[in-house]
């Protein structure tokens, strides 16, 4: 034992270099998983620790005002009912800022579906006009308990005496309602439109789809103008923190895959080069057992050392990030699976690691005790007639450097090798070009949303004062404003009426809302229309199907002829234009104008103008874009980009000591023929270039393809459909290979110089 702590210090000693670039790998990757899983458990736990503290409803069914929805209850599966309780459509604002609500009324907390208190009280009877606001709601009006809200066109104004959790849909500026909890008396005033709601928990949540058919036939489909349920309101909440966790995880996973063929390599190379010490160890009495286990043991404690920094690190500094990955942390240092995952994590990481660099430790207890004398034959073999007839060949006139042509033939001439070295130097290289693709989709997000389904950057919503002619006069009359399109957006009943979907007339035929199509054509004909990925999925439809959809009472039945990139409602949308509902509802009048800009206007300086200019009466929201939400994956294809440039330098040194101690003999034949020491350095730098540039057109030319397939996968996952990816410029990918390979061979000048400069009696003595 002391002997193998010896062996296993001097040869620490001679690769410190190698030893903390495999920690700071480890490390890497190990961090990045331990990072995805936080943003999974974050993702995903608090909305389900707020539905099982609130004992949440499965589905919550909005009704009319005279439906009987207390009939629900009797309904077989349902375990407890929240409801029926009074609804009201309003708008309220706090500090100039407006949002669409449903007032719900209740004295007491329901049993089922229960708000839970972050902050202030619940309601109290002595205060007719308190209010509890749903926790996002009061994020996005930037209010607190002990605010006062107004209610736009009246003198009338709320309290707020609190605020909530609820595993309800959160709010959404012009997508979902906010939720404001009063009391039925408050309801009772409010001017907006009244119905009722009722939530029912169920006894088996897989069963969701049928109890809301059952509950629909039961209360007539005319009577129902909206159904939620506890997936969809999963799905929001997870919103792009499960992105994030995904993203992380494919890459912490493909790292860690690169980072342990990396030790795999540098393991092999090391006993390649290390024949002679392993025969000595044997001839002194070490057993091959020993042997394979000197090497895998201090690979293992390498890694295991990297591990224990990211976990420490991790653990102790993880919810100091900046922004959603430091809450994620903190969130996730709460829950219940943390301790576990904490350790599993980067136990995982050291046992894959640790069984990928076995085969080749077993290798070296195979080495013979007694040296096997080497070939006379130069390690890199003999020439081939490509080599040699490139030897002499003329470029414009100038014969090309034997430096050249020798450094081209190194590299390839041991074809299983070397394949394997460009391969594992391609993976890390591959998985950045995915990392820049994924960067580069983000950004066309921020600078071209136009092409992904944001062509409009306001949404407004009139007062019912203002007349459609009027309104459009008003905003189109900012010289900012390049076009208004008129809209209506409604909740929809799919076919069986087991879900909603948003309906959307935009625009009109003479002048139509430029969506952004993935497939198929525009919709220009009467009852044409496109719809988002999620809804194709939802119905499973294909482009050229007609489907059927229920508005309150009245049919609708529409013909999809494309498919178009939705970034809201989980891509659950189908378009048309305004003429086309207009044929069912002569009487229909748009209720919202969405807004296209002219370059580089200002979308907030543009809604405060437009507000001012009708004097309170329009409703004016930015159009979410979904790269706001990613903004945290920048600073995480940063990290991973560093992790990967990591585990590609340490291939790339293994790369290098290996082409460097396999040309130890062929050094005597250079210098035989004449080549100097700089041509003799030339040689191992275009052999370490060649393969580089090797591995970087394999790893673009697998990349962009696996990229964009990655990304349209996702795409679709998330409901706005494939035909969003977009892959870095060729400038970017010439740069990135040209660097690439600069910096292969600028890494390779100092040691094939120092093994150029070598004299002949070290040399007879590698090679003896």
């Amino acid at each position: 034992m002391r002997a193998t702590l010896r062996w296993a210090q001097a040869d620490l000693r001679t690769h410190r270099g190698e030893a903390l670039f495999i920690v700071l790998a480890t490390a890497g990757i190990v961090a990045s998983l331990l990072l995805a899983a936080a943003l999974f458990g974050y993702a995903t736990n608090p909305w389900q620790r707020v539905f099982t503290q609130s004992h949440g409803a499965h589905v919550w069914i909005h009704t009319g005002p005279s439906a009987d929805a207390a009939r629900l209850a009797e309904l077989d599966g349902v375990a407890a009912v929240s409801g029926p309780y009074p609804t009201a459509a309003t708008t309220v604002e706090s500090r100039g800022t407006r949002a669409t609500v449903e007032l719900r009324g209740t004295v007491e907390p329901p049993g089922s579906g229960r708000p839970l208190l972050t902050a202030g009280r619940w309601l109290d009877p002595a205060e007719p006009d308190g209010v509890v606001l749903e926790s996002s709601l009061a994020r996005s009006l930037w209010a607190e308990p002990g605010d006062i809200l107004t209610l736009p066109g009246t003198v009338r104004t709320l309290t707020v005496l609190g605020v909530a959790d609820s595993a309800e849909p959160r709010y959404r500026p012009g997508e979902q309602p906010g939720l404001v909890w009063s009391l039925p008396s408050t309801v009772r005033r409010a001017d907006g439109r009244g119905g009722q709601v009722i939530g029912l928990r169920l006894d088996d949540p897989e069963d969701t789809d049928y109890a809301v058919q059952r509950a629909v036939t039961v209360l007539g489909s005319g009577a129902v103008s909206e159904v939620s349920d506890w997936r969809q309101a999963r799905a929001a909440a997870q919103g792009d923190n499960r992105l994030l966790g995904q993203v992380l995880g494919l890459f912490g996973l493909g790292a860690l895959v690169a980072a342990a063929l990396a030790v795999h390599g540098a393991i092999g190379t090391r006993i390649r080069g290390h024949l002679r010490d392993i025969s000595v160890l044997k001839a002194i009495g070490f057993t091959p057992g020993q042997v394979v286990r000197i090497f895998l043991l201090q690979h293992l404690a390498f890694a295991l050392l990297g591990a224990v920094v990211a976990a420490a690190l991790t653990q102790a500094l993880g919810r100091l990030i900046p922004g959603r990955l430091g809450d994620a942390v903190g969130v996730w240092q709460g829950l219940p699976g943390h301790t576990a995952a904490l350790f599993a994590v980067p136990v995982a990481a050291v046992l894959f690691i640790g069984a990928t660099t076995g085969l080749a430790a077993w290798r070296a207890g195979r080495v013979p005790p007694v040296p096997v004398l080497r070939a006379a034959a130069p390690l890199g073999g003999r020439l081939s007639g490509v080599a040699r007839g490139a030897l002499g060949l003329r470029v414009l006139g100038l014969r090309l450097p034997p430096a050249l042509v020798l450094g081209w033939h190194k590299a390839f001439t041991r074809r299983p090798r070397s394949l394997a070295t460009v391969s594992r130097l391609a993976l890390p290289l591959l998985l950045i070009v995915v990392a820049l693709s994924a960067w580069t989709t983000i950004d066309r997000f921020h600078s071209r949303p136009e092409q992904i389904g944001l062509a409009a950057a306001l949404t407004v919503r009139a007062d019912e004062s203002l007349s459609d002619p009027d309104a459009r006069t008003l905003l189109a009359q900012n010289p900012r404003v390049a076009a208004v399109h008129p809209g209506v957006e409604v909740a929809a009943l799919v076919p069986g009426q087991t879900g909603t979907i948003a309906l959307r007339g935009l625009g009109t035929r003479r002048d139509p809302y430029p969506f952004s199509l993935a497939e198929g054509r525009p919709a220009r004909g009467p009852d044409e229309a496109v719809a988002g990925q999620g809804l194709l999925d939802l119905l499973d439809v294909r482009i050229g199907d007609w489907v059927r959809m229920t508005v309150g009472a009245q049919p609708q039945i529409l013909h999809i002829v494309g498919r178009s990139i939705e970034p809201e409602n989980g891509g659950r949308v189908i378009s048309t234009s305004l003429d086309t509902l207009r044929e069912n509802d002569p009487g229909l009048r748009p209720t919202l104008y969405q807004l296209q800009l002219r370059p580089h206007a200002d979308p907030h300086r543009v809604a405060a103008e437009l507000t001012a200019s009708a004097h309170g009466r329009f409703d004016v929201h930015p159009v979410t874009n979904p790269a706001d939400g990613l903004s945290p994956l920048r600073g995480v294809v940063v990290g991973l980009i560093a992790v990967l440039a990591l585990i590609g330098l340490i291939e790339l040194l293994t790369a290098i000591g290996g082409t460097i101690r396999e040309g130890e003999r062929d050094l005597l034949a250079l210098k035989a023929i004449g080549l100097s020491p700089r041509q003799i350095t030339a040689v191992t730098v275009t052999a370490t270039g060649c393969t580089a540039l090797a591995a970087v057109l394999v790893g673009s030319t697998l990349g962009m393809p696996l990229a964009h397939w990655l990304i349209d996968v996702q795409g679709r996952s998330s409901g706005i459909g494939a035909g969003v990816a977009q892959g870095p410029s060729p400038v970017l990918l010439l740069l990135f290979g040209t660097a690439a390979v600069l910096g292969a061979a600028a890494l390779a000048a100092l040691p094939a110089a120092r093994s150029g400069r070598r004299r002949l009696a070290d040399t007879l003595s590698a090679v003896a």
